[in-house]
């Protein structure tokens, strides 16, 4: 049966996040990613809105079998940063679900987040060797071992590895009835929710501590980007705020309740000790006002600009640069707040 735009656009509109229109399409392992990462964090969803007409014009081509094409597809930044995002996304889903199996970081980690980047090799009309994408996971996954951090370079090995044996994926035949493609769509949905669930409700201590190690980690990282710190703060901060409302509203789970909220705390922390941290290179008491702040950053870069200082350039380069980043660290979040 032909489809139509307007239906698409439809579902697209009421169900875009959870991949309805691609299911729409026949476009199964587009809509298991949607329906695993809620539209792609939502930007990808957004993004759909201009490719819906292509999308439908190609559903209703007459199916005919494709010439076997040798040549890899064309090199995708953007499908590269999809599959390290994703691979991250599934790496922290692991993380807070099945973190308490024995030999978790070495194998339990690595196979999540190969997953994560081959259900974005998957997507359209391309795939990838699925084999040596997890065998890359594994092989990485003594880097930062035991550390939330690893998920970071077990995504970027299985990322590359995943673009490197990239392909087109063989032309299948007539497409399946609905049923049967819904049917390993909700298994492949209940395998990745079930251990997410598990460590929400069974055991929200041990899922509190590891979100926020987690998101601690990659706090650690950002601060280097005061600016991105910020803006990224209410985004890390969101499952807390998301199972406080939940937990709230039935009027359960108080004691779920206390171990998020000492994650968040935890979380918050952070953030103050990076604020300590910078009143102190800059030389001043907590609270110091904006003047001060500015009147303050602009002798110690004076006093710390290397050119002035080449007698003990190294020092004074790693002095100028912790003034800069303690400065924005304090400046920026006042800059947001008035904005």
């Amino acid at each position: 049966m032909a489809k139509r735009l307007l239906v698409a656009y439809a579902l697209w509109a009421l169900g875009g996040p959870l991949g309805l229109h691609h299911v729409y399409l026949g476009r199964d392992s587009h809509a298991l990613l949607w329906l695993l990462t809620l539209g792609g964090f939502g930007v990808g969803w957004l993004w759909e809105f201009w490719r819906l007409p292509g999308w439908v014009a190609r559903a209703n081509a007459a199916p005919e079998p494709q010439p076997r094409r040798p040549e890899p597809p064309a090199l995708s930044p953007g499908r590269f940063c999809g599959q390290l995002l994703v691979g991250i996304y599934f790496g922290l889903v692991a993380l807070l679900g099945l973190s308490s199996l024995p030999g978790f970081p070495l194998l339990a980690l690595p196979l999540a987040v190969g997953l994560g980047v081959h259900a974005v090799s998957s997507v359209g009309d391309q795939t990838s060797d699925l084999q040596r994408t997890l065998a890359a996971a594994v092989l990485a996954s003594p880097v930062f071992y035991g550390r939330a951090l690893a998920i970071l370079p077990i995504s970027l090995a299985a990322s590359a590895t995943a673009q490197r044996c990239r392909r087109y994926k063989p032309w299948g035949g007539p497409q399946q009835p609905l049923r049967a493609r819904l049917y390993p769509l909700g298994l492949a949905y209940l395998a990745f929710t079930a251990p997410l669930a598990y460590g929400a409700f069974c055991s929200t201590a041990a899922t509190a501590r590891s979100m926020a190690g987690a998101v601690g980690a990659l706090w650690d990282w950002i601060n280097f980007f005061p600016a991105l710190s910020s803006v990224l703060e209410p985004l890390l901060l969101l499952p807390y705020r998301s199972w406080a409302l939940l937990a709230e509203g039935a009027g359960r789970w108080a004691g779920s309740l206390r171990d998020w909220e000492a994650a968040y705390e935890l979380l918050r922390s952070f953030r103050t000790q990076q604020q300590r941290l910078a009143y102190q290179v800059l030389g001043l008491q907590e609270g110091a006002s904006l003047e001060e702040i500015h009147r303050s950053y602009r002798e110690l870069v004076k006093l710390w600009h290397p050119d002035h200082n080449r007698h003990r350039a190294e020092e004074a380069e790693r002095r100028f640069i912790e003034v800069q980043a303690a400065y924005e660290s304090l400046v920026q979040p006042r800059k947001a707040k008035d904005v």
